[in-house]
């Protein structure tokens, strides 16, 4: 069974690897689905719906297939002419340039019978609303919960009580979804801006009805994805069948209005939340009542109670279908929005029976490791200090406050694959079938590897992204780390094996007599091999190993907080998030420098969440009103707070993922800084100049 050295032994995982691609990005020479450009490529246009709700009649393409320049139409993207949402792909075009490709949708004519629809959550749950599909009701409901809610609110000394909303945050990489897609023969190449090699070739080659061993998929590079890229798109689909057509490369990137349309988001949330806690702040009962809307497709979960277990609880959940673009996975799918609710509502308990909202926090959870990371989290914002001060007290218009927000995640490994390549030159190469995000995949892969063979991270050529490697899995639910590094451990562990072997009888000695470490193989009588001699030995011949995901090199389950100071201006309702300490736990940091960046961007992404973003829709015509990046606001580098990163450590947990948990309570934490600066609390996202003006004209 292998196992990770001690901590203190090893000299490249656990310290601060820059990432090796950083010069092929920062000097532009890193390709992206965007950059590829195969001989004779042609680009493609979508023609979407411009209806929320309609039937396809009939379609003329007529004058599109006479444009000069096209060299493709496909009239029959839409599988059953019924489309459900305003953006829906209807047909697709491929031509010399992208103008006029798009000027050859222009020239498609749709006749369309259009239907009622709705494409807000409060319009799809009125009674005698429009049905978004025919054969179901948009609301389903489910029920779970334990123990006597009755009597523990019975027991309780204090209920409080409120509601809570979340909005819609649509996906927006700066990389947009895209394929470029290439036949030869019978053979399909596809480059796609994707979290899941293996699994876009398993998809496509099921909707092309063809063997998935003639679909190759290649992500060198990616620009951001957050849930929504973990398999083929329709897009995807509709590259290769414009390719097809074409007999000819096809590239086909969304554009930005399609991206906030079509390729998923994370849910709204209604959240009613009632809780009861004796007079010392002990929770008795937690009750809830809530919706998300998931829009066409996928579920609008809230997972409540969230973090803290009470003796007693019940939630009616309801998930409601609208006239919108499905839900899709997105960083912690859910959690942000049962945080939010979560946070304030033990915060404003807190507040009302005039006790600490940490030591509460406390007394209702159990957990050591969740109970030490708040404290060094508390100790780091000064929380005793802040504490003194009332909510909303200071003198002047502009009032400062801290808040606190915890988060859990479950997360694990699975089978992962690679392969390595050891050449007499000293040429170290690894393969592994997975890809990297924007998360430093890469330089993860060739720390693992060179900690294992004793060597620094350069001399580890480290190559993902192409479905030809061996088999891994998507990168979400945090799971790429502890799926990866233990399959590219134990895959060194097996090339060392084997050319400490070939040195051994070179030496005339046993194998257990060698050790690997600074480049140079040792003995323990004091003889020693660099590697490049040691590798020299081959002669002719590669070492060429395999291995895979074992059990035991990673962990699941992590757990965080985050305490948030904001700068709240009652005058013109603008707040500014400060400054954020976030305490989070991954068992053994492989990098540093690439864990703490993950931590930075949850956080930068939970305050745009926070303050900013929010699908618009206009209920009369059934559009995204805000699908661009003028008015579909985003956090700008000048708005993002200082950032203080404290990595719990547990290298004896093994390798655990940390992508997902850090966006999680930073809206919360926000929100709760927010009543501690201003005295009003605010119980919808995003937290915009005008709702903190309305709390604080009601207060």
């Amino acid at each position: 069974m292998a196992s990770w050295k001690p901590y203190t032994e090893m000299t490249v995982v656990g310290s601060r690897q820059p990432r090796i691609d950083g010069p092929e990005k920062v000097t532009g020479r890193a390709k992206y689905t965007w950059d590829q450009r195969p001989p004779g490529m042609l680009y493609g246009a979508l023609l979407t719906s411009p209806y929320a709700a309609a039937k396809v009649i009939s379609i003329d393409a007529t004058k599109a297939r006479a444009l000069v320049g096209v060299h493709a139409v496909l009239t029959d993207v839409h599988p059953t002419g019924n489309v459900r949402f305003a953006g829906e792909y209807v047909a697709a075009v491929a031509a010399v340039d992208k103008q006029v490709a798009l000027d050859a949708v222009a020239l498609i004519e749709v006749k369309w019978n259009e239907r009622s629809h709705v494409v807000t959550l409060w319009d799809a749950i009125e009674e005698g609303a429009p049905r978004v599909f025919a054969d179901q009701e948009n609301v389903k409901e489910n029920d779970r919960g334990e123990g006597d809610v009755e009597a523990g609110f019975a027991e309780a000394e204090q209920i409080v009580e409120a509601e809570f909303f979340t909005q819609v945050q649509t996906h927006s990489p700066l990389e947009t979804h895209g394929s470029v897609a290439a036949w030869e023969g019978d053979e399909l190449t596809v480059w796609d801006s994707t979290q899941a090699v293996h699994g876009v070739r398993e998809g496509l080659a099921k909707a092309l009805e063809m063997p998935a061993n003639k679909v190759r998929v290649i992500c060198q590079h990616m620009g951001g994805g957050f849930g929504a890229k973990l398999g083929p798109g329709a897009y995807t689909v509709i590259a290769a069948k414009l390719a097809q057509a074409a007999a000819a490369p096809v590239q086909l990137m969304l554009s930005r209005k399609d991206q906030h349309l079509s390729v998923g988001n994370r849910p709204d949330s209604w959240q009613k939340l009632k809780l009861g806690a004796t007079k010392d702040g002990r929770c008795t009962a937690f009750e809830c009542t809530t919706w998300g809307s998931g829009g066409i497709g996928g579920r609008g979960g809230v997972p409540q109670p969230y973090v803290y277990q009470f003796p007693a609880w019940k939630q009616k959940h309801h998930n409601v279908a609208t006239n919108t673009g499905g839900a899709r996975a997105f960083r912690a799918p859910g959690r942000p929005q049962a945080c939010f609710a979560m946070e304030q509502i033990i915060d404003e308990m807190a507040w009302t029976l005039g006790l600490d909202p940490l030591e509460v926090r406390l007394l209702n959870d159990g957990n050591e490791t969740r109970q030490a990371q708040w404290k060094i989290g508390a100790e780091r914002i000064d929380w005793q200090r802040w504490r003194q001060r009332q909510p909303g007290a200071g003198a002047g218009p502009i009032k400062r406050g801290v808040g606190m927000g915890a988060s859990i995640w479950f997360t694990g490994g699975r089978g992962t694959k690679a392969q390595m390549d050891i050449l007499s030159d000293g040429t170290v190469e690894v393969r592994c079938g997975t890809q990297d995000i924007g998360t430093g995949t890469r330089t993860l892969i060739a720390a693992v590897a060179a900690e294992e063979l004793g060597l620094p991270i350069e001399a580890v050529q480290a190559r993902i992204g192409d479905s030809n490697f061996p088999f891994s899995g998507g990168s979400g639910g945090s799971t790429t780390a502890p799926s990866v590094a233990p399959a590219i451990k134990v895959t060194a562990e097996n090339g060392k094996a084997e050319l400490a072997a070939v040195v051994a009888r070179h030496l005339g000695i046993a194998t257990t007599e060698l050790t690997f470490d600074g480049g140079t193989v040792r003995t323990a009588s004091g003889q020693s091999l660099s590697w490049r001699e040691a590798c020299a030995l081959l002669g002719a011949t590669t070492i060429s190993v395999q291995g895979e995901w074992q059990e035991g090199l990673s962990g699941s389950n992590v757990a965080g907080c985050q305490f948030a100071e904001v700068e709240v201006d009652t005058e013109t309702g603008r707040i500014d998030v400060i400054k954020v300490v976030a305490v989070a736990d991954c068992g053994l940091i492989v990098d540093r420098l690439t864990t703490e960046s993950q931590v930075n961007g949850a956080i930068i992404q939970g305050v745009s969440y926070a303050l900013l973003e929010e699908r618009v829709m206009d209920a009369d015509t059934g559009r995204m009103v805000n699908a661009d990046f003028e008015n579909y606001k985003i956090l700008g580098a000048l708005e993002v707070p200082e950032i203080d990163v404290i990595l719990y450590d547990q290298p004896e947990r093994g390798v655990i993922g940390i992508g997902e948990p850090p966006t999680i309570p930073t809206s919360a934490a926000v929100a709760n800084a927010v009543f501690h600066a201003t005295g009003v609390r605010l119980r919808e996202l995003p937290m915009t100049p005008d709702k903190v003006l309305a709390a604080l004209e009601e207060a």
